[in-house]
Order: C-alpha cells, then sequence, then structure tokens
C-alpha cells in the first residue's frame, strides 16, 4: 500500500470489541501534535473480528465523524489497528551479498535482504503484515542496528515477521473502505500501543507489553530494543463484566460499572447492585466481588506468561511488565499482575505528545494514539530505526513502509 500524508495530517483507526477510537494528529512546528479524538460504541466485533459489516461501519463513522468536528479538519486516510486470534509471529534470518563493488551496505541491500527474510511457508489465506528488523549482521558482526555505510560483503537480518489472517483483514478494511475511509496502512495493535507507552530504555533492557481490550489481551515481549515476540489472546474484560453479571444477578451495564469501580479492591466494603430487572438493589461485599474478579483476571495473566513461558528464550531477561488498554483501568490489578509474573508492574498510559490531555493519555486509548505515532514518526519504532538519521518523517515513512506494510 502506498503512504501519503496529505497536508501533514496523521489518523489512527482503533476499531475494538467494546469501542472504536479515532485520533487526528497534525505535524506541528514543535512536531506531532493531537488536534481531534472520536469514540463510539463497537457492536460488530467481537474478539478482534468483525461479525457484522454494517454496526462496524457505523462504529467508524460515528467515531470518524466525532474526531473530524472536534479537529475541524476532514481527513481520508487512516491507519487501522488490526488484532484478534488469527495473529502469529515468528523469527526468520536472512542474507544477502552485499552488492556494491566498493563493499560498503546501501539502503538497497538492507532492503534486499528484509524482503529475503519475508519468504516464509505461509497458507494461502494468510498475510505478512509486518516484518520488522530486530538487528542486523556485518560479515559475522551480530548486534548491528544501523549496517548502511559498513564495510562488508555479508549482510544477515534477523527479522520479526507478524501474519494474519487474510479474509480476516479484508473484512475489517472492507468495513473502513465502506465508511468512506483510505487504509493508509495496518499495525498489529499492541507494537502500536507500544509505541505510545513504552520507553526505548525498557525496550532495550527487556519487557512485556499487555495490552487488555474487551475482547482480547495482546502481547508483545521486547529485548534489546525489538520486538522479539508478540500474539493474541482470544480473552479481555468483557468476559470479566459477563462474570460479575452472573454472580451478582444483575445487568452487563450495571456489572461494567460495578467493575470500573472496585475491581479486584480490597477490604470488606458493601455497595448496592440494581437487580436484572432494574427495579431495586441488593447489597454485596468486595470480598464476594473479589472471589469473582481475582480468578479470572488471574487466570487471563497467567495465560499470556504461558504464551511467553512457551515461545521466549528461558534465558531473556525482562525487566517490568507494562500493562495498558481498558483492563489497565481494573483497580487493583497491579499487585495480581506482579503476584502473576514475579516483576514490577506499572501502568501505561500514553507518553507525551503535544495536545494530549490527561483523558486522552488513559490507557484505553494507548492503541489509536500509538496508531497516529506509527504512522507519522516511524522512526519510534524498531522497523523504522534504519535510516533514520537520513531525511525527514515524510521521507523515511515512504522509505520503510513498503517494507512495514506488505
Amino acid at each position: 500500500m502506498s503512504w501519503s500524508m496529505k497536508h501533514e495530517t496523521v489518523c489512527g483507526l482503533d476499531i475494538g470489541t467494546t469501542k472504536t477510537c479515532t485520533v487526528v494528529a497534525v505535524a506541528g512546528p514543535t512536531g506531532l501534535e493531537i488536534v481531534g479524538m472520536g469514540e463510539a460504541p463497537s457492536l460488530g466485533m467481537r474478539k478482534g473480528v468483525v461479525v457484522d459489516l454494517d454496526e462496524t461501519i457505523k462504529s467508524i463513522e460515528a467515531a470518524t465523524e466525532k474526531a473530524e468536528r472536534m479537529a475541524g479538519i476532514h481527513f481520508g486516510e487512516v491507519v487501522v489497528g488490526i488484532t484478534g486470534d488469527h495473529i502469529r509471529s515468528t523469527n526468520n534470518r536472512a542474507v544477502v551479498a552485499v552488492s556494491g563493488e566498493d563493499r560498503e551496505v546501501t539502503t538497497g541491500d538492507v532492503r534486499r535482504v528484509i524482503d529475503a527474510s519475508k519468504i516464509i511457508n505461509l497458507p494461502s489465506d494468510r498475510q505478512i503484515i509486518h516484518a520488522l528488523p530486530r538487528y542486523f549482521t556485518v560479515d559475522g558482526q551480530e548486534g548491528v542496528s544501523d549496517p548502511i555505510g559498513m564495510a562488508g560483503g555479508r549482510l544477515e537480518v534477523d527479522t520479526h515477521i507478524i501474519t494474519g489472517s487474510s479474509s480476516f483483514i479484508t473484512n475489517v478494511l472492507k468495513c473502513v473502505q465502506r465508511a468512506g475511509l483510505e487504509t493508509a496502512g495496518v499495525v498489529f495493535e499492541p507494537l502500536a500501543s507500544s509505541a505510545a507507552t513504552l520507553l526505548q530504555e525498557e525496550k532495550q533492557v527487556g519487557v512485556v507489553l499487555l495490552d487488555i481490550g474487551g475482547g482480547t489481551t495482546d502481547i508483545a515481549v521486547y529485548s534489546l530494543g525489538s520486538a522479539i515476540y508478540t500474539a493474541t489472546i482470544p480473552v479481555g474484560g468483557s468476559v470479566l463484566t459477563s462474570d460479575i453479571s452472573l454472580g451478582l444477578k444483575t445487568t452487563l451495564a450495571e456489572a461494567e460499572e460495578v467493575k470500573k469501580r472496585h475491581g479486584a479492591g480490597k477490604g470488606e466494603d458493601s455497595f448496592a447492585v440494581r437487580t436484572l430487572d432494574g427495579r431495586s438493589t441488593r447489597e454485596h461485599t468486595t470480598a464476594e466481588l473479589r472471589q469473582i474478579v481475582v480468578p479470572r483476571v488471574v487466570e487471563t495473566l497467567r495465560m499470556a506468561r504461558q504464551k511467553i513461558v512457551d515461545n521466549v528464550p528461558r534465558d531473556l531477561v525482562l525487566g517490568e511488565i507494562v500493562i495498558t488498554g481498558g483492563g489497565a483501568l481494573l483497580p487493583n490489578i497491579e499487585p495480581l499482575a506482579e503476584e502473576v509474573f514475579g516483576l514490577p508492574v506499572r501502568i501505561g498510559a500514553a507518553n507525551a505528545i503535544g495536545g494530549l490531555t490527561d483523558a486522552m493519555a488513559a490507557p484505553q486509548y494507548a492503541t489509536a494514539i500509538g496508531l497516529v505515532l506509527f504512522g507519522a514518526n516511524g522512526e519510534r519504532d524498531d522497523a523504522m530505526r534504519i535510516g533514520r538519521r537520513r531525511g525527514g518523517v515524510l521521507a523515511r515513512a515512504q522509505r520503510w513502509l513498503a517494507d512495514l506494510w506488505t
């Protein structure tokens, strides 16, 4: 897909299971500045997959209209977040001979070796979403982050490749198109959340990002500055809401409020919950709520931990867990995660960016803000770091998006 930033505007579209969010940013004198944001309930998605085209289109239209109204800008292109249990990731290695007579690595050599790393056995119904260079090797010298200009005859790359189901991705993009928008590119959502919430130092030391949404929990593990493992598990905050609704015999809307208010809170306080018919209330205690919430949250966190244990080298050092997404708002989730992972835990809100209010910086908007960052300022993401000293943001984006969005 070709990439352009008309009028220096970039827009991110996060079509979630519970909400759809659109963020608009413009290139200002001091850098990127958020000028608009719109949010609408999602009724046509389930666990990151479109189950109702018309409802999904309505959600996109509603969120986009609100963002346009707030920004005072009409836009036509969006960077779209993709998630779902159909996403898979793998690491691959490729090698090419350096082409120039002077044996100096060029941009063309880097592109050729990344292209070579994309040659993997893929079923016909799957496609590559990202090929993210982790590091390069020049004539046996490993760990090179930017090989351009180095002398050598043999260039190798270790690449993190993320693939998805073509039909699921096509359905999402079809909704975007029918909502009157063009897709500028697709980004696997935890990569976007990482761009918004993680510091480069954290990615270097070793960090796990858990993006707990309504229908899915996305995982991204970073080490030495790059993504080394990404995955999605089809469990999110909506399951917890259902559990509370069943356990306390109340509506889903009331259960959602109870979840946000009390979560896995400590203490023995009591609180009133409306009955299913809405005509009366019933008293419950935080201890009762904990019996419902804690096992489900711990189960979700353990599923994420098991994925990491099964797919990440045992000797890998991880410094902390960063939790973002709507699930990060659950009161008292940090100590539960610390217990499951045995690592320090922090809540990931979006890092400082122009125009970002406290409300927008909340964890549930991290993906949408990250999509904007990923699209407009690629050097924040490991796939864009090569050649970041050459040319401006737009030139970099145009040069590298061909490699990102295949």
